[in-house]
């Protein structure tokens, strides 16, 4: 395998964290809050969601293994935020997708309707 091949293909696997841990309804839901709100603490992103502290706390920590958000401590408080980063890799990747296929169906429609 090409060592250009190897950096793409350690890059996919890296997005897929990224599209893994947005693939679940909770987590997605603390994403738009931190984009909406800004940083939060965890009772803030636990308030009227309905779900545990507990169980935010181990969503958080999905997200920021995947890059998506961070933590800052001052004093005895926490506070997450966003890394745009993140969103902006996993946009970047869907981009490249989307215009692979766009290629792909064009090629498709040229085959089946030759002029």
């Amino acid at each position: 395998m090409s060592a250009r091949r190897r950096r793409a293909t350690a890059t996919a696997i890296g997005r897929a964290d990224v599209f893994a841990a947005l693939g679940d309804e909770t987590r997605l839901r603390i994403v738009a809050r931190l984009c909406r709100g800004g940083p939060a603490s965890i009772k803030n992103l636990t308030e009227g969601s309905g779900v545990t502290r507990q169980a935010v706390t181990k969503h958080l920590r999905i997200l920021e293994s995947a890059g998506l958000v961070r933590t800052t401590r001052q004093g005895r408080a926490s506070s997450w935020q966003l890394l745009p980063g993140g969103l902006a890799e996993a946009r970047a990747s869907l981009d490249r997708i989307s215009a692979q296929w766009d290629v792909a169906l064009e090629r498709l429609r040229a085959f089946v309707e030759p002029s």
